[in-house]
């Protein structure tokens, strides 16, 4: 038996991408030969959160001393990023398998390769980052909770979505929106802590102008965001770290301060889900924004949220070695650079589209989809390869969510990308997973919820005394 990690070719090739081997069927096929080997055993992969909460994920590995231990490496290693990136921890235990937990301490560490996911995480939690090997028996148990997000309709409020290209902003009042507006933007360049202060301020105050009272503001961004503070956010790299944590730390708790209203700043994965789930009137909601980088949240089937964190942006999809690397993780194979506006700009190219101008990626996303509408063929081909990568990838979520609903949204859904993006996905799932196909009912909002829905359902966030 070969100890090496077999990476799988999809029965649907990506027509722009022949080289993707998707995380699920390679995990899947592992797990085949771990059991059919009669050499398996089993593993328990605990994450531990700041609050003391944990998450537990299960699963099965060659014996140490068999002939297949040598694949368990990169299985387990991209499962640990999965999970760190999807739950959130500072603390990682393995239990069962000192192999296996020696290699994700030596990887995870301050001089390791995923040494931006040791730093990241020991930051979001302000822990040190550790890796601890356990027996199995002795691995904890799951210890996670829910709660209630958003959902409050009454009176006068203001909601906003923050993204890398622009500030969506609606009034909102009993429920129903009497204001939206997009500004563009661009934070993520700017060293100056006040663009982003006065940006925030500038849309809050312009849905304001449109209501009789402001009654609460609730907002949607990008980043770590624990009691509407944010810890860790791409849309504010560019501030140094003295000046982010003296100024931007606390920068919506200074806006509500001053606006002398109730203000709740959350994820925008999770008001994506929240989205989804009040326009729904269902619970089990797994959303996934395509904007500047790729945004997720889930409500539970009990209609809660978690505190996990669901940064799918940074969780691996694809394993082949070449895959595009993102700048900020230098990881390779990561949601962001297959569902979003990123994704875009790297298939044009490879499809034969370019620009004289070389326009940013707002701009070449707007140029594609005209293309598209107008029926050429180049840019229908990047959006069928982001719908094949969104088959495989709906089954890899299944393996770690229960979810009914799993809803598309962002500007890469806009116009006719959203429906090819959606079918080439369902095609997938029907013929090669038609049991998941069955049980989940994978859908694009209305186009005016793809745009604006997260600000309209981040104003529900606060509720008012």
């Amino acid at each position: 038996m070969s100890d090496a990690f077999e990476l799988v070719a999809p029965p649907t090739t990506p027509p722009l991408d022949p080289g993707f081997r998707p995380a699920v069927l390679a995990n899947r096929v592992f797990l085949e030969a771990v059991d059919q080997s009669g050499e398996g055993v089993d593993v328990r992969i605990a994450l531990e959160r700041g609050d003391g909460s944990v998450s537990v994920f299960d699963t099965r590995a060659f014996a140490p001393d068999s002939a297949g231990a040598g694949a368990n490496l990169m299985y387990a290693e991209r499962l640990v990023k999965f999970l760190l990136w999807q739950r959130g921890g500072y603390r990682v235990i393995i239990g069962g398998h000192e192999q296996i937990a020696d290699h994700i301490a030596a990887v995870y560490a301050a001089d390791g390769e995923r040494a931006f996911d040791w730093d990241f995480m020991g930051g979001v939690y302000e822990k040190q980052f550790t890796v601890e090997s356990v027996a199995l028996e002795d691995a904890p148990e799951e210890q996670d909770t829910t709660m209630a997000l958003g959902r409050h309709l009454d009176g006068c409020r203001v909601g906003f979505d923050l993204g890398a290209s622009d500030r969506k902003t609606s009034a909102v009042i009993d429920g129903e929106s009497v204001f939206e507006e997009e500004i563009a933007w661009d934070p993520r360049n700017q060293s100056d802590p006040s663009y982003h202060y006065e940006g925030i301020l500038h849309s809050i105050d312009r849905a304001i102008e449109h209501l009789p009272r402001v009654d609460a503001i609730g907002g949607s961004a990008a980043g770590v965001w624990i009691n509407s503070r944010v810890l860790v956010a791409s849309l504010f790299r560019g501030i140094p770290e003295d000046q982010f944590d003296a100024q931007v730390k606390d920068i919506m708790l200074r806006i509500g301060r001053e606006k002398g209203v109730p203000i709740v700043v959350a994820n925008d994965g999770e008001v994506t889900a929240l989205a989804g789930s009040m326009s729904l009137e269902e619970s089990g909601v797994l959303g996934v924004a395509m904007g500047s980088s790729e945004a997720a949240g889930y409500v539970t089937m009990d209609g809660n949220i978690t505190g996990r964190l669901n940064e799918l942006a940074f969780a691996p999809v694809d394993y082949q070695p070449g895959a595009p690397e993102d700048e900020w993780s230098e990881d390779r194979g990561v949601g962001a650079l297959y569902f979003s506006q990123q994704a875009v700009g790297r298939l044009a190219p490879v499809a034969g589209i370019t620009f004289d101008d070389d326009p940013d990626l707002p701009v070449l996303l707007e140029r594609v989809q005209e293309m598209h509408e107008e029926g050429d063929e180049r840019a229908h081909s990047i959006f069928v390869t982001m719908g094949v990568y969104l088959g495989y990838t709906v089954a890899h979520y299944a393996d770690f969510y229960d979810f009914r609903h799993m809803l598309i949204l962002g500007r890469c859904t806009s116009g006719q990308g959203g429906p090819t993006i959606l079918g080439t996905a369902n095609d997938i799932l029907a013929r090669e997973f038609p049991a998941l196909a069955d049980r989940v009912n994978l859908m694009l909002p209305s186009e005016r919820l793809r745009r604006v829905g997260q600000a309209i359902a981040a104003a529900s966030l606060p509720e008012i005394d």
